[in-house]
């Protein structure tokens, strides 16, 4: 039996946990985009209220679990290409990749988590 969990239904199951909230909305720009090797792209989202530097971006392929890109808006993870960065605090985060490599075509998430709030959403690039 396949036990993984689509991130989707992750950012679902989240939003039920006793004690969870969702006053915060979060929303993305654009919801997919088409980008070849080489482009500068950048995802953009916005928190309906300020969240200060709580969210972090993730990269997921298909088959495999989300891989942590960026925490706290802009702290790279150990052993992420240089090439992702992420900016942003209060309400507007922007994750870039400059130089788009043919691994990097994937689907984006992000999160942002302030006390109890948990949200994710996607991005495809393709």
């Amino acid at each position: 039996m396949d036990m993984r969990v689509p991130a989707q239904l992750l950012g679902l199951l989240l939003l039920w946990l006793p004690g969870a909230r969702c006053d915060i909305q979060m929303t993305q720009s654009p919801s997919s985009l088409a980008a070849s090797v080489g482009d500068t792209v950048t995802i953009s989202c916005r928190a309906s209220q300020g969240i200060s530097s709580w969210l972090s971006w993730h990269q997921q392929k298909p088959g495999k679990p989300p891989k942590t890109l960026i925490n706290k808006a802009s702290n790279l993870e150990s052993g992420v290409p240089s090439r992702f960065s992420g900016s942003g605090s209060g309400t507007d985060f922007t994750l870039t990749i400059k130089g788009l490599q043919p691994e990097d075509f994937a689907t984006y998430y992000f999160m942002q988590q302030r006390r109890y709030y948990s949200r994710y959403s996607n991005q495809d690039i393709f």
